[in-house]
């Protein structure tokens, strides 16, 4: 099932791991990244960890949900988290969408949408596609205000 909910109803272990993702945007927006940051919750813990660093890697798939995946999956010894929950900043893309789906996450939670790339519910709706053999289910708006304030800030400093 896919759905949509409101930021007022989320807990604040899940504020605390979109906080994390939040912290490694930062991070990355520091080194001169897009300012993504992202989260793999499994039971409860944080099992993979990522933010976005293609400039500095010189890898077009180095988004922060890709390298967090690729964590959890280590951390995991599985490529299928079906028990996960991702975190991140901003709404995932085609390309992370489809990570997503074959690692069977169960959950989705992104801060802030994204009109131009945004593959959830902005540009495009991956995840509804009734084709796919699994369906994520996703939240959207948890600390919405500060993701959107990183990267508006970000750009700003670039321009």
């Amino acid at each position: 099932m896919n759905r949509s909910r409101e930021s007022d109803s989320y807990g604040i272990k899940e504020t605390f791991f979109m906080q994390r993702a939040l912290d490694l945007a930062a991070d990355a927006g520091r080194a001169g990244e897009v300012p993504v940051g992202a989260v793999v919750v499994n039971r409860g813990q944080i099992v993979g960890e990522g933010a976005n660093s293609p400039i500095r890697d010189c890898d077009p798939t180095a988004h922060a949900e890709i390298i967090a995946l690729r964590a959890a999956s280590a951390a995991l010894g599985n490529y299928r988290m079906p028990e996960a929950e991702l975190f991140v900043t901003l709404e995932p893309c085609t390309m992370c969408a489809g990570a997503m789906i074959h690692a069977r996450i169960k959950r989705l939670i992104f801060a802030a949408t994204d009109p131009r790339t945004g593959a959830i519910c902005s540009s495009c709706e991956i995840l509804h596609g009734a084709h796919h053999n699994h369906h994520i289910d996703w939240s959207c708006g948890l600390l919405a205000d500060e993701s959107s304030s990183l990267i508006r800030s970000f750009f700003r400093e670039r321009r």
